[in-house]
């Protein structure tokens, strides 16, 4: 489904308005015209037929027009299910790799940054089970969606691991994210209902050899979460 065939339908749908507009201002206004139909049996046939045809030619763009909002509504539902993580909320593996896939086999801009998450979760899910653990998944996610607005993508990118990618990165930004995060996280934790969100995580920008690609940039800022817990 093309942008272009909603713009060809409402073109129609303009135009047939149009010329029912013509063709009754043609029949109200034009004396000559409401004689002949009004007193010639043949062309109020006539007439009747090319209302006729343009009334059904009316409700099959109204049909076209209901069946391609239908169509783009379930292409969305469709997209969203495949590209996003239905216990986070934020973008899955395969949402991750997308935006990855901007950058593969590039070179890797100057801007760029990346910081994974491991969300410390293992212990969670041995003392309270998987339900808890799964929850505990979410309320992170929620957090990082709402400390990355207007500063970076983020992602789940399987497990307890997540993504954030800044396209148009700095240092400043990232401590901003980072910043808002933590605060979000603390207020989080200070509700004594609430088991404590803990994380540790690896930044990484293009920095020479070490990330001259963007798998080099996400495989370094991965390893900088292992060396965290060293």
């Amino acid at each position: 489904m093309k942008k272009s065939d909603f713009i060809y339908k409402t073109i129609q749908l303009i135009l047939f308005i149009l010329l029912a507009i013509v063709c009754l201002c043609i029949l109200v206004f034009d004396a000559n015209i409401h004689l002949l139909v009004t007193t010639d049996s043949s062309i109020r046939l006539l007439y009747a037929l090319l209302w006729g045809i343009l009334g059904l030619s009316f409700v099959f763009v109204y049909f076209d027009f209901s069946f391609l909002s239908s169509y783009k509504k379930d292409y969305k539902e469709l997209d969203h299910a495949v590209y996003s993580d239905p216990l986070s909320g934020l973008a899955n593996r395969f949402g991750c790799d997308t935006m990855i896939e901007k950058y593969l086999d590039k070179p890797l801009p100057e801007c760029l940054g990346c910081i994974m998450f491991d969300l410390k979760v293992a212990e969670i899910n041995r003392l309270y089970g998987h339900l808890y653990g799964n929850h505990h998944i979410k309320e992170f996610a929620d957090l990082l969606k709402a400390a990355s607005v207007d500063l970076c993508f983020v992602g789940r990118n399987g497990g307890n691991k997540f993504l954030a990618l800044f396209e148009e990165g700095s240092q400043e930004k990232i401590d901003r994210f980072l910043g808002r995060l933590r605060a979000r996280v603390q207020s989080y934790n200070d509700f004594p209902e609430n088991l404590p969100i803990e994380y540790n995580y690896g930044i990484a920008f293009q920095e020479g050899d070490a990330a001259r690609t963007i798998t080099d940039l996400i495989a370094l800022s991965n390893k900088r979460i292992a060396s965290q817990r060293l």
